[in-house]
């Protein structure tokens, strides 16, 4: 396999793992609608992500009872489902903040066993 290749396999699996986690993040901040959530993750974090993938993770998150939606009319076309995050979504939230400080304190343990270096930022 070629080097590109699997650097982009490596990175789309890390992203589809956190994905469900980024948008508890970004509607930690804020509600919002489902285009905006793809291009606030696609645009200002890096997220390689469209609207096929967005949506079925939004219904899935909603099912789990992690967001909850309002339908709210738009000024720019049809009305919109607005995502919210749930108490639940809160605490999931709050409990993969944790488990990412370790999990991310022990992958640089690995990666960057030298006590002098720093992980890249």
């Amino acid at each position: 396999m070629e080097p590109d290749v699997a650097r982009e396999r490596t990175l789309t699996q890390l992203r589809r793992g956190v994905l469900p986690h980024a948008v508890l993040a970004a509607l930690a901040r804020d509600e919002r609608y489902g285009f905006e959530l793809v291009r606030l993750l696609t645009e200002d974090h890096g997220f390689s992500v469209g609207e096929g993938t967005i949506y079925p993770l939004l219904s899935r998150l909603r099912r789990d009872g992690l967001v909850t939606t309002t339908w709210r009319e738009s000024d720019a076309g049809p009305p919109r489902r607005y995502y919210r995050l749930t108490t639940d979504g809160e605490h999931a939230l709050a409990a993969f903040r944790i488990e990412w400080t370790a999990f991310r304190d022990a992958v640089d343990g690995l990666l960057f066993p030298d006590a002098d270096r720093q992980a890249p930022t």
